[in-house]
Formats: structure tokens, sequence, C-alpha cells
């Protein structure tokens, strides 16, 4: 499952990519799919440690194209232990909310981005997050949890402030809002509720399956309910 649309970023062979704050790896499965160079970067050693096999054994399956190299790295996304401009693009997808000291992560990634090289930042969108906020307490009071809503105009102004252009923007996964609005109302820990779990395998045939009924459905429906909003970005020359 992508928030982000990787042919606006370009990703190909030998493109020098990092994910910051990977988790378990999706983007990063996907840039390596591409043949880009990608380093998956989070704190949590496990995940970390779970990319790496997944590196290996996408590699083994011959899904790896010959300029694809897959590393993984554990540490702070607000001390990226790397120099200035040494990535062609930087993805931070899902993070920043979690993040108390989002300027300080945003500024890292302006950072360690090459002069003209692109990011992609992505975030729960306002109002669908707003719902589940209200809905419970538990979906955002844990330790890790989110820890403020964006509106896309407040992260798009501090991206800006920060040194990047703005090239687009769009949503995604309209079809998860009413998932996690129904989570919200039954309990998050409920996975044993009848209409969660029953809207859980509908995702995962839709993911598996990706008929072409829900796949046009989405794309229609993301622009008004998708839960996620991805902001395509731009580091100056110069």
């Amino acid at each position: 499952m992508l928030t982000v649309d990787f042919d606006r970023l370009a990703v190909g062979p030998g493109v020098r990519a990092i994910d910051i704050g990977a988790g378990q790896g999706r983007h990063s499965y996907e840039m390596l799919r591409r043949g880009a160079r990608v380093t998956a970067f989070d704190q949590n050693e496990k995940d970390m440690a779970d990319v790496a096999e997944m590196f290996g054994a996408l590699d083994a399956a011959g899904e790896v194209p010959a300029s694809g190299v897959g590393t993984t790295r554990v540490g702070d996304a607000l001390q990226l232990p790397y120099d200035d401009g040494v990535f062609d693009v930087v993805l931070m997808s899902e993070i920043l909310e979690h993040i108390p000291d989002d300027a300080a992560a945003i500024a890292e990634m302006v950072r360690v981005l090459r002069p003209g090289g692109v990011a992609a930042v992505t975030v729960p969108r306002y109002w669908p997050e707003k719902i589940c906020w209200a809905l419970s307490d538990a979906y955002h009071e844990v330790e890790g949890g989110h820890v403020r809503i964006y509106r896309a105009s407040e992260l798009t102004a501090a991206l800006v402030g920060a040194g990047l252009e703005v090239t687009g923007s769009d949503h995604a996964h309209a079809l998860h809002a009413p998932y996690w609005w129904l989570k919200c109302a039954v309990g998050v820990e409920n996975d044993g509720n009848p209409l969660v779990r029953g809207y859980h395998r509908l995702l995962v045939w839709d993911m598996m399956s990706r008929p072409w009924v829900t796949r046009v459905g989405e794309q229609l429906l993301n622009p008004v309910v998708g839960k996620s909003v991805a902001i395509y970005l731009r580091k100056p020359e110069g």
C-alpha cells in the first residue's frame, strides 16, 4: 500500500534515496524494485532488521535490478548521520505527526537533500484525522503516537519556510479512512469486532486483487476523503 507516487519523484536506476521513518519498509521496497540505491532509516532496530531481511529476499527473488542497492540504518531523524546534500530523493511518509520537534526533522530532511533533488512528505489529512481524535483518545494518546494534526496549508508553509519548493500534492487511501473511524468508534484494540474484521478483509482483498472497481472508486474518492495528504517538493539549485 503506497502513499507516494514514485513516478512524480522520478525514482529509477542509480538514484540515491532515503526513506526517513521507513517503519516496515513498504516505500523502501518499491524504490529498490525501481533500481534505486535506497537507505531505509528508522529508530526501530527490529523494523530495520526485518527490512534488511526483506531486501535480501527481494534480491534473491530477482525483483531488484542490477543498479538497486538496499541498506538499513538505525538512528534519530533529528540527527541524520549523513553529510549535506547526499541524497537525490528524500521521503518522509507518515512520520512528522509523531515527532514533537517537527521543525528540526524537516530541517534535517532538507539538509541531506542535494540542490535540485526532490522530496515527498505525507501526513494524515486534517479532517479524517480530526474525526479519529474525536472518537478515540486511545487512537493518539499512546507512546509514540500522533502528537498533532496538520492542516495541509500549515505543513506546506513549514516546508517552504525550510527552503523547499512545492511541485504538487494529492491524497491517498480513501478506503482506509472509514476503517479507522470504525476502529476508533468500537475501540482501537477491538480487532475482533465483526464490522472491523469484515472491513479489514475487504482492504486485504483490495490490496491483493486490485480490482478495477475499487481502484477507480478510490481514485475518485481520494480528493474528498483520502486519509493521507502527500506533498511533493524540490530543493532549489544554488
